[in-house]
């Protein structure tokens, strides 16, 4: 295994003064259901990793509860002490709301349990510490993600090509993007095709269910703690070391590997979401198995590069100009296209 921070080997990337306006065109096919085959061939019996897992519903309902003492305890605290409620969010909720997406995650892939209902009211169980319904809104584009993977029609995890131009390479934009990440994902959706509709009853349960539970939380626990859960949150998926999740995930600077790993320590709290090639290969087995599946096939991952450190990852997203929204990999045929004229 091979670091994908060790940057200066990185042969193709451009020089840092240089900023490119276009995503990397791949005429390859997705990489992930030909590995997946080749390991089946090679390794059946990692068939018996796939399937659901309750422990992930038991570990979602404690970390809800814990969420809820949380926002209880900052509330008493009063909102005069609203930077309290900040710091708390940052060191603690950020981490807890982190791991209730990797949940959401795994509901919207049916792994929690066989019934899909019952997967549909964990996804938004999780999402009840999120102050904003996300959970079943996720649930409707994501599968594109794994059928159109670097897909620009289908895929909502490649950023708009507006998004890109607009944050280029400096280190303050990219920061910007990052901390008002989850609306920039928002703005993604009107160009996406063939996703599942976002207004239907499901979206509606989740969207009830959470301004239900905002407003008991107001209720009970006062302003801060309501403050205390949105910034939770808004940490979660943004401008914090867990938002290296988002990077290391797919962007690239070598168009031959479009989705990395990161196998480090953070994994314990963010319950595995660093194994993205064996989620990607197989997406039916549950998060707490995937790290059974690198041991089953280590042939297969131990060539991939991989990310050693979300942090020093962060740090080099923020501050390497070769890093930008375009350092992804586009399959689409428009990009190719582009790509064949020039």
């Amino acid at each position: 295994m091979t670091h994908a921070l060790d940057l200066g080997r990185t042969t193709r990337a451009k020089s840092a003064s240089t900023f490119r306006r276009g995503f990397m065109p791949a005429e390859l096919k997705r990489p992930h259901p030909i590995r997946r085959m080749a390991i089946l061939r090679a390794h059946p019996q990692v068939k018996a990793l796939m399937g659901r897992d309750r422990w992930t519903f038991v570990i979602c309902a404690a970390v809800v509860l814990g969420q809820v003492g949380m926002a209880g305890w900052m509330g008493h605290l009063g909102f005069g002490r609203w930077w309290a409620a900040l710091i708390a969010a940052w060191c603690i909720g950020a981490f807890a709301n982190h791991a209730m997406f990797v949940v959401i995650h795994d509901g919207t892939h049916n792994l929690v349990f066989k019934n899909v209902v019952l997967n549909k009211l964990t996804v938004i169980l999780a999402d009840l510490p999120n102050t904003v319904p996300t959970g079943m809104g996720f649930r409707c584009y994501h599968v594109k993600h794994h059928s159109h993977l670097g897909d620009y029609d289908f895929d909502a995890d490649l950023p708009s090509r507006w998004e890109a131009d607009l944050v280029g390479n400096k280190w303050y934009m990219k920061a910007g993007w990052l901390f008002f990440f989850a609306l920039f994902q928002l703005t993604r959706l009107e160009r996406l095709k063939g996703t599942v509709p976002m207004r239907n009853r499901w979206t509606v349960y989740n969207a009830a269910a959470v301004i239900a539970f905002d407003l008991a939380i107001l209720w009970f626990c006062g302003a801060n703690g309501l403050f205390y859960l949105f910034f939770s949150f808004w940490f979660s998926v943004g401008l914090h070391p867990l938002g290296a999740r988002w990077i290391q995930e797919h962007f690239t600077l070598d168009p031959e590997q479009e989705t990395f790993d990161y196998y480090g320590p953070l994994n314990l709290v963010a319950l595995n979401i660093g194994y993205h090639n064996e989620h990607h290969d197989f997406p039916d087995i549950p998060w707490r198995r995937l790290p059974m599946l690198r041991r089953a096939a280590p042939e297969f991952y131990d060539t991939l590069k991989a990310h050693p450190s979300w942090f020093a990852l962060w740090l080099t997203f923020l501050f390497d100009k070769r890093y930008t929204l375009y350092s992804r990999v586009d399959r689409s045929p428009s990009t190719i296209g582009e790509a064949a004229r020039a």
